[in-house]
């Protein structure tokens, strides 16, 4: 479980190019103009080999008086609550400013997190001595950086992590027990999936409350299956932030997808997918966990031919590409239709996470296909690959590839060689991980 990292401020001070530094992506949509981000961001960053997630607040919406002090507010309020530490992020070459100011005040009014104040856009070294002013705020010292050039972020990195809450770093529970998250988006039945596994009489052996501050791993012992079902504790304060559910459950399930091993998404079926849905198979996908998609509700859906399931199944498998092999259910969490077949795909996809293909059988059927389609050369170099293991611990089986010029293959012929090892071995619903190494 990695601490939890939000980025406030009003429009255009730079949160989505400082986001993309950290998480090293390009998909926060950066703009001159203000407020283009709509949907808050979020990715995994890591510093000094310690992981956390970044949420991406995005800009404040310029509006006039009080209703536009109601957004600031309710927008910081979610970060306050959900992060662990808040990065409070400035314009140096714009100045001070009121918003600065009223984001501030409400910052301030909350003690408990750490704050940390940054101020971007010190292009120049010069730059950075105008910081100075933003003493003003209360915020004790402003930290000057360049999101743009990367400019004193490796200083700002080291006392960002020195925040951090240490127990968050990596909480692992001592069995060697499936831990499983439910996610989706809001109303797709994640709830009523957790009461029809569980039903009245709770067959829990011991409940590990506080094993981090929001995530609660319920222990569920039934009908032959043993796991933990991670339930993440306050997603039932739903009436103080009405509009902002989906950024909460956002946020809830990066906790919970970081607790467990595998996820089982749910998709409702009456609406089909949904770009929430595509966000949090990517936060599934960037945490290297294992899936199961469940599309719920399907007792509502007047047109249940083999055709209907094939066609949705293939739209849910192209969404998700190049990440195909993963198990699709078609369910209903309320009449209870195939919902121990959901079990067994999780249990099966969990044993598929731990498997371990011996070296000599890896090197016995691989080789020969690398040899008959090898890497393409590269500027009249050629590639040898010459020596395969599969490497024993990582939560996802990784494989490693001893090359003479690893450097010089690409991610397409990665894929191949992922393809041809799930065509062998079956590694349904978990990632694998392929490196090339100096042999």
């Amino acid at each position: 479980m990695g601490n939890i990292v939000a980025i406030v401020g009003r429009p255009n001070v730079g949160k989505s190019t400082l986001f993309n530094r950290l998480t090293k992506t390009k998909s926060a949509i950066v703009n001159e103009e203000s407020g283009t981000t709509r949907d808050r961001q979020y990715g995994l960053s890591e510093w000094e080999g310690r992981e956390f997630s970044v949420i991406d607040t995005g800009g404040w919406v310029d509006r006039s008086g009080d209703v536009f002090e109601g957004e600031i507010k309710k927008q910081v309020q979610i970060a306050i609550e959900e992060a662990d530490v808040i990065l409070f992020l400035v314009d140096v070459q714009n100045g001070l400013t009121d918003l600065d100011m009223a984001a501030a005040k409400v910052l301030r009014a909350k003690h408990e997190k750490p704050i940390l104040l940054v101020a971007n856009k010190a292009d120049t070294f010069e730059m950075g001595y105008d910081a100075s002013e933003f003493y003003a705020l209360g915020l004790g010292d402003p930290i000057a950086i360049s999101a743009v050039n990367g400019s004193g972020t490796g200083d700002f990195m080291d006392k960002l992590v020195s925040l951090f809450n240490p127990e968050k770093d990596s909480v692992e529970l001592e069995e060697d027990i499936l831990k499983i998250a439910i996610v989706g988006r809001p109303n797709a039945g994640k709830s009523s999936l957790v009461n029809a596994f569980i039903g009245e009489e709770r067959h829990i052996v011991t409940e590990v409350a506080g094993t981090t501050r929001d995530a609660i791993l319920t222990r569920y012992n039934k009908f032959g299956f043993d796991f933990y079902l991670i339930d993440t504790a306050g997603i039932r304060k739903k009436g103080k932030v009405n509009e902002d559910l989906e950024y909460y459950s956002v946020i809830r399930s990066i906790r919970s997808i970081e607790s467990s091993d595998v996820c089982i998404l749910m998709i409702d079926a009456t609406r089909g997918i949904e770009s929430q849905d595509m966000n949090i198979f990517s936060l599934i996908q960037k945490n290297k966990k294992g899936l199961v998609v469940c599309v719920n509700k399907w007792d509502l859906i007047d047109d249940k031919e083999g055709n209907a399931v094939k066609k949705l199944e293939d739209t849910i498998r192209a969404r998700f590409a190049p990440f195909v092999d993963f198990p699709i259910l078609f369910i209903s969490a309320q009449t209870k239709q195939r919902i121990f077949k959901v079990l067994d795909k999780v249990n099966e996809t969990y044993a598929n996470r731990k498997r371990h293909i011996p070296t000599n059988k890896l090197n016995e059927y691989l080789l020969p296909l690398i040899q008959r389609t090898p890497p393409p050369a590269i500027k009249g170099k050629y590639i040898k690959i010459k020596y395969i293991t599969q490497l024993q611990g990582p939560h996802v089986p990784t494989f490693v590839f001893f090359a003479n010029l690893p450097q010089y293959v690409k991610d397409p012929y990665k894929r191949f060689l992922e393809n041809k090892i799930r065509e062998e071995y079956v590694f349904t619903g978990t990632p694998i991980q392929v490196f090339l190494r100096q042999k």
